[in-house]
């Protein structure tokens, strides 16, 4: 009775009728090897003194499937006692003898297996490998591969074959472009043929592309050639726009009174990313002034850039530590030529000048009792030779200023190329910028205010400098004081052989047009270097972005008065 029973219970089983009540006596298992019986067991719901249910067994012969270890599994039946005992037979997969990957060339095999579960000597788990997959790919997307993927998985026996697919550039092909040289877009786009693709870093050149301001749009496409594989063709399309304008320059100082003039620039002539700019401004202030240049340069490619000015002032403030001494006027004509490269390391580049200057003081007046005249005996002609080495970490694809760059710097007279004056001058700065956002993430609701592109941001400059000489000629001389100095202070207040200065400034957006700057200044100059002296000045400022450019205002309380300048772009 009890063996027909049994039979009954299978064969409704097997046909999908629902079986007689019968409770199950004992639950086992067989044909594992290596995985533990209580692992197996843990997943059933079928348990000794429940019901037998059709329903329930087979969801644990698929959970015990599912655990990835087995190639195969099921379940028995058999008479035990008055009801029924279960045993769940498996099949369990190799124990893994091998993993091998072929196609990695950006990543070691070693540095793979860092990102596998999957051990020599264990059972292999089909979830478990498939997890393994998964996070190979992922450390190649994090990385930047977005294209590349396990494209084949063989396993024989305990020997797993994994294939990994890195495409690779072919070509890049540009087009959309007349007046811009292919050569000046293509030496941005850095990727070659045989380079693996990387998102990152062709986001990176294309934002640099797009900031040289010659197109109005750059559209990128991928194209997979059918007969190769592991390649791709990069398509950029480019919609040029004009790079020449016309620019109107005003500004405004305590001494200076109004200025204003023209400039026109050409950030692209010839299609070569060449730079062109003339421009002039009248007033008591007056200047006229035309460079050309070529800024481009990397590992191989030298910079260069050439350049003459003119500048007239008239009715000018002479100061000694800040106190007026009389006015005087003066008159310098420029000319200078420069050339630069970067190192191997493109973070570091260095440019080498040649200039020549000739200064003339004149017609010293409104002069105060007693005053003291250590400016106009200086004079003449200037020849120099100057090294500037700079180390810039600043992201330059960012949408505002981010990280940091520092300059040293070198200026030798040189008698023997025709000038006055032998001295050496030497100073080096730092320029420093941060954005505070995550600083006040859940401190201050800055919701609507400051985003990802347009942040608080905190900037810093410090500057500090000496000479060979303790006495330097009145142009060659360290001046601080002006609204790109020490804005509480008139222009040319402190002056000397030495100085140093700090500029800091908080950056608030109210909107993306519109932003509050709040500063402190600090520094001094003098024939001694005297840390412990030195003045100082704070204020606010407003910046409104204008299609002009940025334009500037500020207010700057220093020791004695009150100064207010208005102008263009950022101090620093």
């Amino acid at each position: 009775m009890t063996v027909v029973l049994l039979f009954s219970v299978l064969s409704v089983c097997a046909y999908g009728a629902e079986p007689p009540v019968m409770q199950v006596t004992s639950v086992g298992v067989s044909g594992n090897e290596h995985i533990a019986t209580e692992y197996i067991l843990n997943v059933v719901d079928t348990k000794p003194g429940s019901i037998l249910s059709r329903d329930v067994i087979q969801s644990d012969v698929e959970a015990v499937y599912n655990q990835g270890f087995f190639s195969y599994a099921d379940f028995d039946l058999r008479p035990e006692g008055g009801g029924v005992a279960v045993t769940f037979t498996v099949r369990e997969n190799p124990v893994i003898e091998s993993i091998t990957f072929t196609g990695n060339t950006q990543y070691t095999t070693e540095e793979l297996m860092q990102e596998v579960f999957s051990q020599e000597g264990t059972v292999f788990n089909r979830q478990f490998f498939r997890n393994d997959l998964d996070r190979i790919q992922e450390k190649y997307h994090k990385d930047g591969y977005v294209m590349a993927r396990v494209s084949d998985v063989q396993i024989h026996g305990g020997d797993i074959t994994v294939t990994i697919l890195e495409p690779k550039v072919r070509d890049v092909i540009i087009q959309g472009n007349t007046k811009t040289k292919t050569y000046v877009i293509r030496r941005e786009i850095k990727l070659k043929d045989g380079d693996l693709f990387n998102v990152v870093h062709f986001r990176h050149q294309l934002g640099k592309l797009q900031g040289l301001g010659y197109f109005e749009d750059v559209n990128v496409a991928f194209d997979v050639p059918e007969d190769v594989d592991g390649v791709v063709d990069l398509i950029l399309t480019v919609k040029e726009k004009r790079t020449a304008s016309i620019g109107i320059n005003l500004g405004y100082g305590t001494e200076s009174g109004v200025s204003g003039g023209l400039t026109y620039t050409d950030t692209n002539v010839f299609g070569r990313g060449m730079n062109l700019e003339v421009g002039f401004n009248e007033g008591d202030d007056a200047s006229y002034w035309l460079t050309f240049a070529s800024p481009y340069m990397d590992a191989k490619t030298y910079g260069w850039r050439v350049g003459a000015s003119y500048r007239t002032y008239d009715d000018r403030y002479y100061y000694r530590q800040g106190v007026s001494q009389f006015e005087f006027d003066e008159k310098s004509k420029s000319v200078f030529a420069s050339v630069g490269k970067k190192f191997t390391n493109e973070d570091w580049s260095w440019w080498f000048t040649l200039r020549h200057t000739d200064t003339d003081y004149s017609d010293v007046h409104n002069a105060i009792p007693g005053y003291i005249d250590d400016l106009t005996p200086w004079g003449g002609v200037n020849q120099t030779v100057e090294l500037q080495l700079t180390w810039d970490k600043r992201d330059v694809y960012a949408s505002y200023p981010s990280g940091f760059v520092w300059d040293t710097n070198l200026e030798q007279a040189v008698e023997a190329l025709g000038g006055e004056y032998n001295y050496l001058k030497y100073w080096t700065q730092a320029r420093f910028y941060a954005s505070l956002n995550k600083a006040l993430a859940g401190i201050a609701d800055t919701e609507g205010m400051w985003t990802d592109t347009n942040p608080l941001l905190f900037a810093a400059r410090l500057r500090v400098g000496s000479s060979t000489e303790d006495e330097l000629p009145g142009f060659a001389r360290y001046s601080l004081g002006g609204m790109n100095t020490l804005r509480g202070y008139n222009s040319r207040s402190f002056e000397g052989s030495n100085f140093y200065m700090g500029n800091f400034e908080l950056r608030m957006p109210v909107n993306q047009y519109l932003s509050i700057v709040g500063f402190y200044d600090i520094g001094n100059a003098d024939k001694k270097m005297d840390w412990d002296n030195y003045h100082d000045d704070y204020g606010f400022g407003v910046r409104v972005k204008t299609p002009f450019g940025n334009l500037r205002l500020d207010y700057a309380k220093g020791e004695d008065e009150n100064r207010t300048y208005f102008g263009f772009g950022e101090m620093f």
